[in-house]
Formats: structure tokens, sequence, C-alpha cells
């Protein structure tokens, strides 16, 4: 994967051709021959800038800044969860296939946008997380981190300017100044979920017409969310065979058990659905590895 930083100040023709000349990926690594690496490019277009991430999809995948920050609007309790069945089409997105998505990176989560969710309002932050990784729109991209509190502020580092080691603290979260989000156990839960339920759609979407929603992934996965509404007590079709399924944002399956939530799947397809507002999470999330 290639990042490359500030694409908008160079002219899309002259990209486009440094990226024809890059050699195609090794095959002695495991690549198909003719397999090409993959660039994403930074370009900052919220919809009415100069330069257009439009003038730079043909040939890389895009950031998608306007994308990031509507999701930011809907999980930090701004506008309806459930306008998200269809992405407003004033929001002008890249196509899926050319959009690289994320919540938050290393520019707008200090950036002054107030909007923004960061690790430092973590309940909603989790769930815009889950969301893009359930979603089938983008290719996701998860942030990792250092804690800050200023806007210029570097990271860790001791008194002679050394950076600071990453520790990892009893829970698997990291210590020494590190936030390490891409470790949060809701993450990695919902980036396998996202394994689990590749190749399938979104399928039997439900919302209560403002903050609930929830949606299948086809026959392999379902998510819930509630953000600043009442708490969520619904009984929803998942698209899911019968069973015991474990919640994987609140723990998981351990052996013939959870460790989190429990959700029952009745014959239907239909099981009952609670998230309340004072749960740690407004999310949950079950996929077929996850029935016990």
């Amino acid at each position: 994967m290639r990042r490359v930083d500030a694409a908008k100040h160079v002219w899309p023709a002259d990209l486009e051709y440094i990226y024809g000349q890059v050699n195609n990926l090794n095959t002695e690594h495991g690549f198909a021959e003719g397999s090409r690496p993959f660039f994403y490019q930074e370009v900052i277009d919220f919809g009415n800038d100069a330069v257009s991430k439009f003038e730079y999809n043909s040939f890389g995948r895009v950031t998608e800044f306007k994308h990031g920050e509507q999701m930011c609007y809907a999980f930090g309790g701004q506008y309806p969860l459930a306008a998200l069945h269809t992405f407003d089409p004033n929001w002008n997105l890249l196509d899926s296939g050319d959009a690289l998505v994320f919540i938050d990176n290393h520019d707008n989560q200090r950036g002054g946008n107030n909007a923004i969710l960061t690790y430092k309002t973590p309940k909603n932050y989790r769930m815009g997380i889950s969301f893009i990784l359930a979603h089938t729109y983008g290719y996701p991209r998860v942030m990792s981190s250092f804690d800050f509190e200023t806007h210029d502020q570097g990271p860790p580092q001791d008194s002679d300017k050394n950076i600071l080691h990453v520790t990892t603290n009893e829970d698997g979260s990291c210590g020494n100044g590190w936030v390490c989000e891409h470790r949060w156990h809701s993450h990695a839960a919902m980036v396998r979920f996202r394994n689990v339920v590749r190749g399938t759609e979104i399928t039997n979407w439900w919302d209560n017409g403002n903050h609930q929603i929830g949606f299948a992934r086809g026959d392999r996965g379902f998510v819930a969310f509630v953000v600043n509404d009442n708490d969520l007590k619904q009984t929803i079709q998942t698209g899911l065979p019968a069973g015991t399924y474990c919640d994987v944002i609140s723990g998981g399956k351990n052996g013939s058990s959870c460790t989190g939530k429990t959700i029952t799947v009745n014959e239907d397809g239909t099981a009952y659905i609670e998230i309340l507002i004072s749960d740690d999470d407004g999310v949950i999330a079950i996929h077929v590895e996850e029935k016990l």
C-alpha cells in the first residue's frame, strides 16, 4: 500500500505517469503475475474545493473526507442515523471502489472541526468505526495514534526528546502515551466481522426513523446502532440462521459460552435486539463464526 501525501498539489497526469513507472509486485512474495501496488491519494475535498477528488480517482483510490465528516455528524448525534440508509446524493461522494474511508486521520483529529470523532469520545468513535467496517462503501482505514492535548503536540518522548516505546497494558491496550486505536477490542472484532461477511450486500435494513438502525450483511452478519435516543428494544430481521450468537463488541465466543452479550436468532431469522443508552457501547455485532 502506498499513501501519496498532498496529492492535490501535483498535476493528476504527472501522478498517473509516476505510478505507471512503478514495478509490478514481486511474484516471489506470492503476488500474482501483473499485480500492481495499491495507491491511495490524499485529496482533501469537501465539495467546494478548487481541486476535485474526481480528478484523481481514475488511477488510484482517494481519501474521501466528505464521507468521514458525514459519519461523524451522524454518530455524533447531529442528524439521524436513519439517513445513512442511502447516502445523500448532495454529499457527492466518490464511487465505492475509488474511496478510502475513515472516521479520523492525523490531520482532522486535531484540525479544529469539533464534529470529528476521535479516541477522546470513545463510545461514539467506536460506533463510527464499527459502521464503516460493517458497511460496503469504500476501503476502510483505522487510525492509530498517540495522546495529545494541543494541536502541534508530537509523540510521547522523554526529557532528551527520544520517542517513548509503546508499552502494553494487561487489557491489551497501549500505555506510555500511545492510544493504539487499532488494538481496541471493538475495532479488531469488526475487522474480523468485515472479513467474515466479505462478498455480501447490505440487506434487511431497519431504522426507527431517527437514531436507531440495524442491517444485515446477507446471511453472514448483522449489526445495530443507537445514538442519543431511547433504549433500543426491538425484534429485527437479522437474515442469519437460527441459533445463539455472541456479540463481538461486548465480548465474544469462549468455548460454549459468550463473554459478553448473547443474542438468539429465531427460526424466521428475527432476533430481539437490546442496546441501552447506559451501555458502554451503542452497537452490537454478530456473525456466523460467533455462533455457539
